[in-house]
């Protein structure tokens, strides 16, 4: 029988990872990563203007918004949105100029960024 897992999240610093593609650095916070299939559940923050650009991932993932403006390919999104990007799609997404746009991310298996 698996264990629960329980994670206060407030209590985990942000991750800055710097994405040499863009030029810019973004925050995360590890919560979950399945060892049987990949799947990640973490919190991503991105600052205010930074927008992650035209690419593909070989997973499909959802952001749920809980603070800020996810903007993306097909729109604007507020908190409480969920946003899932079928495997394959290419998109882009990121913050508004004005504010931080924090979700948090899951994906169905290993995730991997195929920028365009």
């Amino acid at each position: 029988m698996a264990d629960l897992t329980v994670i206060d999240s407030n209590a985990l610093p942000w991750e800055e990872r710097w994405n040499e593609h863009l030029g810019k650095t973004l925050y995360r916070k590890n919560l979950v990563t399945d060892p049987d299939t990949g799947m990640e559940v973490r919190l991503v923050r991105y600052p205010a203007g930074v927008m992650n650009t035209r690419h593909t991932h070989p997973c499909a993932h959802g952001m749920y918004v809980l603070e800020g403006t996810l903007v993306t390919h097909a729109g604007r999104f507020t908190p409480g949105h969920f946003v899932w990007f079928p495997e394959g799609m290419e998109m882009e997404h990121g913050a508004t100029a004005e504010t931080d746009v924090t979700v948090i991310f899951i994906t169905n298996k290993p995730f991997e960024i195929h920028y365009k």
